[in-house]
């Protein structure tokens, strides 16, 4: 052990720790979850640090030399190289003040070599707590979605509609309510799950303008004490060289500090692209039903053994496994919307839960949709069942109405369904019309262009 000192006094720290007294502290005064923010905001906070040290040099109001050693160990750790000296439990002071102070002590610990570094003086100079973390969340969820969901969710849409164009002279029974309705084409059906997808990324991308405005320079409540009013157009310059996003100065720093707003819109429509996913897992699942006794349309690919009492059972491993990330998306969501209430006056005090829900919603879609997508362009069709069970829909007499009536469209087929015959064949008994009209009018490919024109 060595002992380490703050305002607070003196503290015992381990001999090889590079953090000091107050991450120490929050060691001590926080152990709950075990699970400390993700690596990814680390090393954005990290980025913050390195960008304001720059911009702190260019306005002469850090010694060039410490700046230097200030950026070579914050790129250090974006590399991944410290991650274990960042311990401090999500749930913790409110404003993330501990974990601010865990990169500040590391930071100062590292860059302390040639010239003793303070992590409050000259790491920390010109910020707070309270405009790096809120800074952070944006900047880490911005490089989440642009590095991985983003390019994730493109893949899956791509996948989709690729497997569509193979199935598209496939003709299938629609459902609704779960029961028989008039037939579509495969390319339709999965042409509405690829447009879920591309709303889905639509949507996040749309909100990138207001995601990459920071905190930064609001400093402790917003008004911007002790930073330089040039330090944060300099450091989100800076910020932009190293991630290739486009970062700027918040609108309004009272806004940028008090509110979580932006976040709590992200977190929404991650939890939007998630009810998607779930639905288009369930589908897969309905439709992998059986093999014997459900609906059995399709075959998923088989990739592990189902039961362990039940030999050869193959179960939808991987539309169950996104069903349950869409499960856990929806309820972190739930929970940043309360941690968005949490802005009392000039801070919002649940930060850290915020920026670790934020990026796990991010980490667990991006890292299930490619799954998702593999499974999609895997699975094939039980052509001889689909054509089967729609022969036989009871329901194909809807495209009658116009010419019979309802009623006696009902009427056959009721009496179809109750005597488990194709719907031409009672309709042949039951009307006047001859064997040709009807399988021009009850023909399953041409209802499902209904009456609309094809699409080019």
């Amino acid at each position: 052990m060595r002992t380490e000192q703050d305002s607070m006094g003196n503290i015992e720290v381990p001999a090889d720790a590079l953090y000091g007294a107050q991450t120490q502290r929050a060691i001590n005064n926080f152990p709950i979850s075990g699970q400390p923010l993700p690596a990814g905001f680390i090393h954005a906070v990290a980025a913050i640090k390195a960008a304001c040290a720059h911009a702190n040099s260019e306005l002469g109001r850090l010694d060039k030399d410490k700046a230097d050693a200030i950026l070579q160990a914050a790129h250090g750790i974006m590399q991944g190289e410290h991650d274990s000296a960042f311990p401090v439990d999500v749930f913790q002071t409110g404003s993330g003040t501990s974990t601010n102070m865990n990169v500040n002590e590391v930071l100062a610990h590292l860059a302390s070599a040639g010239q003793p570094v303070h992590p409050n003086d000259d790491v920390n100079m010109g910020q707070s707590s309270n405009d790096v973390i809120p800074s952070a969340i944006h900047v880490s969820a911005a490089l989440a979605l642009g590095r991985e969901l983003l390019p994730a969710l493109h893949q899956l849409e791509q996948t989709i509609l690729g497997k569509g164009e193979k199935l598209q002279q496939q003709v299938k029974t629609g459902r609704t309510h779960l029961m028989d309705a008039m037939p579509l084409r495969f390319d339709q059906e999965l042409g509405g799950w690829a447009t879920q997808v591309q709303y889905g990324r639509d949507r996040l991308q749309g909100m990138q303008s207001r995601l990459q405005q920071l905190a930064l320079g609001g400093t402790a409540i917003g008004t911007g004490i002790n930073a330089d009013p040039r330090q944060a157009r300099l450091a989100c310059a800076y910020l932009n060289q190293l991630t290739g996003q486009a970062f700027c100065p918040a609108e309004d720093y009272f806004y940028a500090l008090s509110s979580q707003d932006t976040a709590v819109e992200l977190s929404g429509q991650l939890k939007t692209l998630a009810v998607a996913l779930m639905k288009i897992a369930n589908d897969l699942r309905w439709m992998n039903s059986g093999p014997l006794t459900g609906l059995a349309e399709i075959q998923l690919p088989a990739l592990q053994p189902g039961s362990s009492i039940m030999p050869g059972k193959v179960n939808p491993v991987i539309p169950e496994a996104v069903a349950m990330v869409a499960a856990q998306v929806i309820g972190l969501d739930a929970a940043n919307t309360v941690a968005g209430q949490s802005g009392n006056f000039q801070l919002n005090v649940m930060l850290p839960l915020v920026a670790s829900n934020l990026l796990t919603m991010i980490t667990l879609l991006a890292n299930s949709v490619p799954l998702l997508a593999d499974t999609i362009d895997g699975f094939t069709l039980n052509e001889a069942h689909l054509n089967e069970n729609l022969a036989r829909n009871p329901i194909l007499v809807t495209a009658l109405n116009p010419v019979i009536g309802y009623a006696k469209a009902a009427d056959i087929a009721k009496k179809a369904y109750a005597e488990n015959r194709p719907i031409v064949e009672v309709a042949l008994a039951e009307t006047e019309l001859s064997e040709a009209e009807l399988r021009e009018l009850l023909d399953p490919a041409a209802l499902t262009r209904g009456s609309q024109q094809e699409k080019g």
